[in-house]
């Protein structure tokens, strides 16, 4: 980093001399520039060498005391270290035979039955109807209606008022043709497009 300070200087330098001898502030305004630039760059290295972490360590803290309290074997020689918390936590584990008569661990449900009745029957609920079928026919009919159908938000069918998927949920009012052109499609649980066309025949 000093070396490319040293050579900014000297460009600097030089081209001072430069705009002396030549009488131009152009070069005058390049040397101010690098002579700018060289001092961010100290600047930058001052501020990098002050927030780096210091690497040398004190030889005198690595090194434990030694005290007089600890304990020695009868023959004179360094006891052995004590075993980590990992191999004592390992110990606690009580053996595969001590965990219990298996006759009193219930058995695991198998993964493919349902928790009940209910979370079964919600879940069918939650699922969309499949989507009615229409002829040509009647989706030419159905282009001109203004009939009233509902939607339920982020749900893609349309239904008719009284059909039962609905149930208590929050429905939108649209009409017919305007549900399709925004790509709502029939619901094959209360047919509104034959119903609709039944119904203008």
């Amino acid at each position: 980093m000093l070396y490319i300070v040293l050579v900014l200087v000297l460009a600097a330098l030089g081209l001072l001399v430069t705009a002396l001898i030549t009488a131009s502030s152009l070069w005058a305004w390049v040397s101010i520039g690098l002579s700018v630039l060289a001092g961010l760059i100290l600047v930058a290295d001052w501020l990098r060498r002050r927030r780096r972490p210091t690497d040398r360590v004190n030889p005198e803290a690595s090194v434990a005391p030694v005290t007089s309290d600890a304990p020695v074997a009868p023959d004179g020689s360094a006891p052995e270290p004590e075993k980590p918390a990992e191999e004592e936590q390992t110990t606690l584990i009580p053996a595969s035979g001590d965990l219990g008569d298996p006759a009193d661990t219930p058995e695991p449900a198998p993964a493919d039955a349902p928790a009940d009745a209910s979370a079964e029957a919600e879940t069918t609920d939650d699922a969309d109807p499949g989507e009615e079928e229409t002829p040509e026919a009647d989706a030419a009919v159905l282009a001109d209606l203004e009939d009233e159908v509902v939607v339920v938000d982020e749900h893609p069918r349309y239904h008719l008022r009284t059909c039962g998927w609905v149930g208590t949920r929050d429905t939108i009012p649209i009409g017919v043709g305007e549900a399709r052109q925004l790509g709502f499609t029939p619901c094959d649980r209360c047919r509104p497009n034959a119903t609709l066309v039944a119904a203008h025949r």
